[in-house]
């Protein structure tokens, strides 16, 4: 037999044995990058009562709580973080969580599915995804008051950017509770006590925002699309999905105590093009006169009008909820 026909199959069984290592080695490899990515989340300086506590059946379904000191059901703050639904976690609000406790505040920071999720689990549109999970893991707190010892009414929520997006979509949505629900979780209200916000997007409606903001861009992705020129041009098709996500399309004068909170241009205007328009203080400058118009009670705080009362989001979920 050639020397060569010998050769061949040793050959081919060393390739793929080197393959297969390569294979392996890429596979840690991505262990090795997700444990790095791991460590660098921040470090809560308070430990938290119950922490990365499941509320859903996705792996982003989880929550941390810390739990004031109390003889009685405390209030509690509901922390959403940003990210534009894109990214983020829980650990943003960390920094926040002792000054709460040591006024009596029970605190939850979650973690959401984000659009890569939702993508991948095709919910249409995506942006149903972290809105639904804000409002489960919402009701999940309230299943665990007696536990937790927690006052059910109390509940304020928070959030910056797409996190104050959600904290405001539930601040005003009607009441998602399902009383007659199998599930205990989802007979719990979703019902805000108050909510204040850091630069959030108060609608998804394009026409709305371009409006206020000539150079507006953001929310396509909360609709699968690739930027806001394309959901005009299906504005009329989008509608249900516009008018359901949007939290300003869900004002009433029932509606809780909101705390609006803008940094960015002074003296800005409506009709002008701002350079970060994705939050620009005219977003909570039309909100506010919304809720005004609607009986709504409303701090709304910028560079051009501050609240030296209240003049961060923080200290208005203090008082309101210590109220």
């Amino acid at each position: 037999m050639p020397l060569r026909k010998l050769l061949f199959p040793l050959f081919a069984f060393a390739l793929t044995a080197v393959l297969i290592a390569a294979g392996g080695g890429q596979a840690q490899d991505k262990k090795d990058e997700k444990k790095k990515d791991e460590k660098k989340l921040p470090v809560p300086a308070v430990k938290p009562t119950a922490e990365s506590v499941s509320y859903g059946p996705h792996e982003r379904n989880v929550l941390d709580f810390w739990q004031a000191k109390s003889d009685k059901p405390t209030p509690l703050v509901f922390c959403i973080h940003g990210g534009g639904w894109r990214a983020g976690d829980k650990s943003s609000y960390f920094g926040s969580v002792k000054t709460y406790l040591d006024n009596g505040i029970s605190v939850v920071t979650i973690n959401y599915r984000l659009m890569a999720q939702a993508n991948e689990q095709k919910v249409m549109p995506p942006v149903k995804a972290p809105l639904d999970d804000a409002a489960r893991a919402l009701q999940f707190v309230r299943s665990k008051a007696k536990d937790w010892n927690i006052d059910k009414k109390r509940i304020g929520a928070t959030g910056g950017s797409a996190g104050g997006c959600s904290s405001l979509w539930l601040a005003f949505h009607d009441d998602m509770a399902d009383p007659k629900s199998s599930d205990p979780v989802l007979r719990e209200s979703t019902r805000l006590y108050c909510a204040a916000v850091n630069g959030a997007q108060v609608s998804l409606d394009p026409k709305t925002v371009r409006e206020w903001l000539p150079n507006y861009t953001y929310g396509a992705h909360a609709f699968g699309l690739a930027n806001l020129d394309e959901v005009e041009k299906q504005r009329e098709k989008l509608a249900p999905w516009i008018k359901e996500y949007s939290p300003n399309a869900h004002v009433t004068k029932d509606d809780p105590a909101i705390g609006l909170y803008y940094t960015g241009v002074k003296g800005a205007k409506v009709g002008e093009n701002h350079p970060d328009p994705t939050h620009s203080p005219i977003l909570g400058l039309k909100l506010a006169e919304q809720l005004k118009a609607a009986g709504v009670e409303v701090v709304f705080h910028s560079a051009t009008e501050p609240n030296k009362e209240l003049p961060t989001a923080q200290a208005f979920l203090i008082a309101r909820l210590k109220k």
